[in-house]
């Protein structure tokens, strides 16, 4: 069941990218989008956790200004997914992620197997679950989380949380990376000599290296944070 639909708590019908695992699964994982949608790249991810045991599910967190939006990575897509990611209030995206991590929780035995891992604007999102909304959650991932320096002052996280960052990032400086660091001790931060997007293969910043070396730390930091599956 590739696509399915979610009910958030205010009433709000979304859509989502379902991957489920052969098998029992090890735990339920949120993937939280980039500013371009639930796009080609964000379903593969889902699909590559999928393939690593998980049950993940990638909800659309645009349908509640533009239904399927899914844009290029391109100056116009890039523009476009600003405005939509950006004038979007928080409170928003964060009760469509609850919901799909009460989903998840749900099937795969309750909400300490389920985490959260989210690209840029989402891993900004994936650290506000982190603290806004950790009672659903048993850990949380977040990828250079664009603009969380700026947003997420008064928040800590109260689950194990993962920071990957780009040492070479124009927009999650080092100096952002730093002021994370010093906000949230007991958070485990990598850094990786790489641009903003390195884990995206769709993307010209695209760092292999980097991401192989994120995406093992990624799955080890869930083994080991994420109770067992159902």
């Amino acid at each position: 069941m590739p696509t399915i639909e979610l009910t958030a708590a205010d009433g709000h019908l979304l859509s989502a990218h379902r991957s489920d695992p052969e098998g029992t699964p090890l735990g339920g994982v949120v993937v939280i989008q980039e500013i371009f949608g639930v796009n080609d790249h964000i379903r593969s991810v889902a699909d590559r956790f999928a393939a690593a045991g998980y049950l993940a599910v990638a909800p659309a967190l645009f349908d509640r200004v533009e239904r399927g939006a899914e844009l290029a990575y391109d100056a116009s897509g890039a523009e476009k997914g600003k405005e939509l990611a950006w004038n979007l209030p928080i409170d928003q995206p964060l009760a469509d992620l609850t919901a799909t991590a009460e989903l998840l929780a749900d099937a795969v035995g309750g909400p300490g197997a389920v985490a959260t891992v989210g690209f840029c604007y989402g891993g900004m999102l994936s650290a506000a679950m982190a603290s806004r909304r950790a009672r659903h959650l048993g850990a949380a991932v977040a990828y250079y989380p664009s603009m969380a320096a700026q947003l997420l002052v008064k928040d800590q996280p109260h689950i194990p949380l993962l920071v990957h960052l780009g040492e070479l990032d124009p927009r999650v400086t080092p100096a952002d990376g730093e002021a994370l660091a010093a906000r949230w001790p007991g958070a485990v931060f990598r850094s990786y000599p790489a641009g903003h997007g390195f884990d995206c293969d769709r993307r010209p910043a695209h760092h292999p290296e980097a991401s192989a070396q994120a995406w093992e730390h990624t799955v080890r930091f869930l083994q080991t944070n994420l109770e067992g599956g159902a």
